[in-house]
């Protein structure tokens, strides 16, 4: 097992994660309910895919000897309906300066490739800007 989720009641889960002992609060969303005072179940589906995507090109960079500490990710999640679902991921990664130009292309690839963003239905619009 990965992971054990339990209802608290409210619209509210506790996920723990069985290997760490490390949780995660979810809410349901304001929008559908909830109270909004936490991430949402599909708030986090969008924060993993900028998540694994940073974590392997963390991985991709350790192997080449890159340094990309301060590298941040901002995400927008859009929602449909009809059924209620996650239409658009937009993520935006911004790279801590002095990032050589030879390792740009490498790195955006590997992002685009990472295992979140390879599950996620095809529908779901995935539109990833990197910042220099």
């Amino acid at each position: 097992m990965t992971a054990k989720i339990q209802y608290t009641g409210n619209l509210r889960t506790i996920s723990t994660h069985l290997s760490s002992g490390q949780t995660i609060i979810s809410d349901a969303p304001v929008d559908n309910q909830g109270r909004g005072e936490a991430f949402s179940p599909t708030d986090l589906a969008a924060t993993s895919l900028a998540s694994c995507m940073i974590t392997v090109m963390g991985i991709y960079a350790e192997n080449s000897g890159i340094d990309l500490k301060g590298l941040t990710a901002e995400v927008t999640k859009t929602m449909a309906s009809d059924p209620r679902r996650i239409s658009k991921i937009e993520i935006t990664i911004i790279f801590p300066e002095g990032l050589e130009d030879k390792y740009r292309l490498p790195l955006e690839r590997v992002a685009k490739n990472c295992p979140v963003a390879k599950s996620l239905h095809p529908e779901i619009e995935q539109i990833i800007h990197f910042k220099y």
